[in-house]
């Protein structure tokens, strides 16, 4: 998972979005570690759940300056509904409120967005964007009914927009 994070880096530009989706463990942290080293972020990437976003600086390849926000939707989209508003309609109040809706509408030239658990918000936010699924096939650690980190992985890239389909292609030859 690192190794796919620290490829993504390798073609991203400022203004991109990507979105992680996976259930719990599949490496979506994982792979923004990637992501943070290949953007040569020296700062410990975890998860951001608690804080919802962590912004942190690195450098595109090429040597330009990388703003990454690191976003943990997972608590957000609360059951709190005002009359007459919808779920994505609920989210995008609790992003203005955290003060992210700006940043993940329209990123900077310096700014890559990398959203955990942003699936449900991904068309209200980002009509250009790359979606990446990660899935893993349920294991047991041997004799327990504990689950396990270990095991294979699946990550699907979807690309929405303009140029996605050719970067992501791009990987599929590294």
């Amino acid at each position: 998972m690192r190794n796919i994070g620290e490829r993504l880096a390798g073609i991203v530009r400022g203004g991109d979005v990507l979105l992680l989706s996976g259930p719990l463990g599949a490496g979506k942290t994982t792979l923004a570690q990637g992501f943070g080293a290949g953007l040569g972020i020296g700062e410990p990437i975890v998860s951001p759940t608690f804080t919802i976003a962590r912004e942190l600086d690195g450098v595109f390849p090429g040597g330009r300056h990388a703003h990454m926000i690191h976003v943990d939707a997972y608590r957000l989209g609360g059951s709190d509904y005002a009359p007459g508003q919808d779920g994505i309609d609920r989210l995008l109040d609790e992003l203005e409120s955290l003060g992210l809706d700006e940043e993940l509408e329209d990123p900077g030239e310096n700014t890559v967005v990398l959203m955990e658990w942003g699936e449900q918000m991904a068309a209200a936010l980002a009509p250009e964007r790359l979606e990446i699924h990660i899935d893993r096939p349920a294991q047991l650690v041997q004799n327990t009914d504990e689950p396990t980190s270990e095991g294979t992985r699946i990550v699907t890239l979807v690309p929405v927009g303009s140029d996605w389909a050719q970067r992501a292609a791009t990987l599929a030859g590294k």
